[in-house]
């Protein structure tokens, strides 16, 4: 694969912190004409008063956490009915406070204990319908149902474990003292599972934006750095998926894989749209891929314009020897659609020929000559790459919108999920996202071969029936002749 920038995990959707509303006056939303020199000195001002109001804040808060932890001492003496019962005597002596002694320590106590007893409350009767955040939500989803796992993870929990592990021992990530590896993956994997923007993910695991924008990008490039590993050219053997039907083999026995195009829809500056928008007017990134017929990623090379055509895509990655496109073994082959040149290497179906599986649909639909059936036994076997796209698609939402981030992030975002789908695809072969499309019935498949079977069979029973009638009439015929001679 080649290599990309650098990346950078972009969030352009931020509110702009350019401090206008500070121009408000009077209630009116009048912005007040400024020169250089006084916005230069309202922007320090405004700096020092930040200042202030953050080191006032450290404090207030390191009072509390005193305070707090004073209560939890003596819970006693500053009781929730206490606390109450102070407040109703405050109310009542309203009019005559200076008769009533109440010190301030006294008072922040009292707000200290109610704070305390409505965390406790809160901590131990957890309302339903508030997500735990932080160390807490990793917690729920890695001791909970592995289904909390599956669904907000993407993975069941010992494939999850083993590439946090894998990541570790191999150094591609580190432990930092505020965020472990499992939870770095979970930040990555939230935001590409779930299309999430950099603000939730920063309310769901409590870190800064800065940390969570940091972790995605290390994260996204240890997962890149897989690729050579995990997109491996397939086996020169017969794939088994074709081996073990009659209806493919032994005709498609030196097939190796499917190649197709895969439309993403993309991100760009305005002067590039243009180049970017598909057939049909969207804007996307045009991926080449190749899997084999277990729905493994051979190749993938994403980032052309939506413009482009697949054949030329092809023909570029062809010509370059450093996008390392698996070689082609002599005599082996992938398949491709009308959108390819049937040449050597690559076979595509008949032009001007039926092709797609729904137009053989129907009794009075089945092949009527050679070309036919060919196409339609190529279609039904060149559907796997699009049960690929579709669990790829379905595990990582990020690939189903345009994400707002810069264009070589967006690149190397469908590496990496492809990455990860081949990763799950040999840890788990029982993953529930696969068992859903490897258990998907062939479109009438079974009873359509039935039909042109039973089709053929009767037709090869008419003629030799009608050959045995041809036979027995000359016979008669010529026994006829015979004797009228006689006569």
């Amino acid at each position: 694969m080649s290599e990309f920038a650098p990346m950078n995990y972009v969030e352009e959707d931020a509110t702009s912190g350019s401090g206008d509303d500070g121009n408000i006056l009077d209630g009116h939303n009048k912005r007040q004409p400024v020169t250089p020199s006084s916005s230069g000195r309202r922007k320090r001002n405004r700096k020092a008063a930040g200042d202030a109001i953050v080191e006032a804040m450290l404090e207030i808060a390191a009072a509390s956490k005193m305070r707090a932890a004073a209560i939890t001492k003596n819970e006693e003496r500053f009781s929730i009915s206490k606390c109450i019962k102070v407040l109703d005597d405050m109310q009542d002596l309203s009019g005559s406070m200076d008769d009533y002694d109440l010190e301030l320590d006294q008072m922040e106590l009292v707000a200290a204990a109610a704070g305390f007893y409505y965390y406790n409350s809160i901590v131990k009767q957890p309302q339903r319908g508030i997500s735990p955040s932080g160390s807490g939500f990793m917690t729920q989803v890695l001791e909970g149902h592995d289904d909390i796992c599956r669904q907000m993870f993407r993975m069941d929990k010992h494939v999850f474990h083993k590439l946090s592990d894998t990541l570790r021992q191999r150094g591609m990530l580190r432990d930092t003292s505020g965020v472990i590896i499992e939870e770095q993956l979970a930040i990555f994997l939230n935001i590409v599972g779930h299309n999430e923007r950099n603000r939730v993910i920063q309310e769901r695991f409590q870190h800064s934006g800065e940390t969570i924008s940091r972790h995605f990008n290390n994260v996204l490039k240890a997962i890149k750095s897989l690729s050579r590993e995990f997109l491996q050219p397939p086996p020169q053997t017969t794939p088994p998926e074709i081996l073990c039907s009659h209806r493919f083999y032994p005709y498609f026995k030196d097939c190796i894989g499917v190649i197709d195009g895969m439309h993403i829809p993309a991100h760009v500056p305005a002067k590039e749209q243009s180049q970017f928008r598909n057939k049909k007017g969207l804007l996307s990134q045009n991926v080449l891929a190749a899997c084999t017929f277990d729905l493994q990623f051979i190749f993938i090379y994403p980032g052309w314009e939506g413009s482009v055509a697949d054949s030329r895509v092809l023909r570029a990655v062809l010509d370059d020897p450093d996008q390392n496109f698996p070689h082609i073994p002599e005599g082996n082959y992938y398949l491709v659609d009308m959108d390819y040149t049937n040449t050597e290497g690559f076979i595509a179906p008949y032009v001007g020929i039926r092709y797609h599986l729904h137009e053989y649909r129907g009794a009075n639909k089945l092949p009527r000559n050679a070309k036919e059936l060919f196409n339609h036994r190529h279609s039904s076997l060149r559907k796997v790459i699009q049960r690929s796209f579709n669990v790829l698609k379905t595990r990582f939402p990020i690939l189903k919108l345009a994400p707002q981030y810069a264009f070589h992030i967006q690149r190397d975002i469908v590496i990496a999920a492809c990455v990860l789908h081949n990763y799950i695809r040999r840890e788990e072969k029982n993953d529930w996202l696969f068992a859903t499309v490897d258990g998907e019935p062939e479109e009438e498949m079974p009873y359509f071969e039935d039909q042109f079977d039973m089709q053929l069979a009767s037709s090869m029973q008419e003629q030799i029936a009608s050959a045995m009638r041809e036979s027995i009439a000359a016979a008669m015929w010529n026994d006829f002749i015979n004797k009228w001679d006689q006569w």
